[in-house]
């Protein structure tokens, strides 16, 4: 039986992509173990996975304890696995990888670090197919392998019947009509600098709820509860008798039932986003300036995902300019992002999956 370990420490949409590699190794091996190195956090978007045998959790005692650490990677190398997939990449996984006594090492080429693998991939800076770089980035790193099989490039949210009953009955007690389209907005990314100004957030929101007889539901964390309660404020009375604000998951694995119960989803760039995409719902969404669009801007067809960037309307503002730069700019750069750019194409992604499309 064939032993494989792939890494990937890092957010909960970079686990989620990099699953991908889990799954097609186990299409092609099917009688292989393939164990999945990930952060602790990150877990809820493997769950039902039956692509992953075992999931190694990197929890923070491994991050403050170096003895902790190597006691892991002890433990790993007992394992004996014939192939490490490293699509970290990052130093916590070269330590890893270093101590791990496998005849196959793949990842990505990195200057002072490719001899630690038997197998290193130039990262692709242009992307051949609409389906993002950072899933062709992924899939390369299965090119060693040659595997037998036709590439499954989607990543999968399994959702189980306790969670899908779980939403609906949450829909039910909060008599949202399910026969009208329901949205789920993401309102708020993960930082300030991801995170579309609050103000013209709620813009958006009122053209969505212009747009038909829709129910809305918002994302964002606990922790930016007042945040969100500034944009409903600052949404128009109309809006509001459509948004069901109390429609909130008490954990990851509930947003994910719940997000699974709507129709599509629009908003900051994020996990919710690409959640919503492993769960085969349409998509438009608002990039954050120092965001790489070609990285993120998955499976774009420009009608059942479409996305939108600051610098698909005013180029000159990046002009001669580096990311770290962009990155350090992009609170004043998100300033100039406004509905008006965008309006026309989240219209017509909105006559498609709203006004000429609802539930009957």
């Amino acid at each position: 039986m064939k032993k494989i370990l792939v890494i990937q420490q890092k957010m909960i949409g970079d686990v989620l992509v990099s699953s991908i590699l889990c799954n097609n190794l186990k299409q092609a091996y099917p009688n292989s173990q393939i164990d999945y190195m990930v952060y602790e956090s990150t877990t809820p978007v493997l769950e039902g996975n039956p692509n992953i045998d075992n999931l190694i959790l990197f929890k923070k005692k491994h991050r403050k304890s170096r003895l902790t650490f190597l006691k892991l990677i002890l433990t790993l190398r007992k394992e004996r696995y014939d192939v490490v997939i490293d699509s970290y990449s990052k130093l916590e996984s070269w330590f890893t990888v270093l101590f791990l006594s496998s005849s196959r090492r793949i990842s990505f080429k990195k200057i002072g670090r490719s001899f630690l693998y038997t197998d290193v991939i130039e990262q692709l800076e242009i992307p051949k197919s609409n389906l993002g770089l950072i899933i062709e980035r992924r899939l390369s790193l299965l090119e060693p392998l040659d595997l037998k099989i036709e590439i499954d490039p989607v990543p999968q949210l399994y959702v189980a019947e306790k969670e899908i009953n779980f939403a609906q009955k949450l829909f039910l007690d909060h008599r949202i009509d399910t026969s009208k389209k329901t949205v789920m907005i993401s309102i708020i990314g993960s930082s300030k600098n991801k995170t579309l100004p609050l103000l013209e957030m709620a813009k958006v929101i009122d053209f969505v709820a212009d747009s038909g007889d829709v129910n809305i539901l918002f994302n964002y964390f606990p922790k930016q509860l007042e945040e969100a309660k500034q944009i409903l404020n600052n949404c128009k009375v109309t809006t509001k008798n459509k948004i069901y604000f109390d429609v909130f998951g008490g954990s990851l694995r509930e947003f994910i039932a719940i997000l699974n119960q709507c129709d599509l989803i629009i908003g900051n760039d994020g996990g919710a986003i690409n959640m919503a995409k492993a769960l085969n719902k349409p998509s438009f969404i608002i990039f954050s300036p120092w965001i790489e669009k070609k990285m993120w801007s998955t499976f774009e067809d420009g009608v059942f995902h479409k996305s939108v960037h600051l610098n698909d309307y005013k180029q000159e503002l990046f002009k001669n300019k580096s990311r770290k730069k962009i990155k350090k700019e992009a609170l004043n750069l998100y300033k100039k992002m406004n509905l008006n750019l965008f309006k026309a194409e989240l219209n017509s992604f909105l006559e498609l999956h709203i006004k000429t499309k609802m539930k009957g």
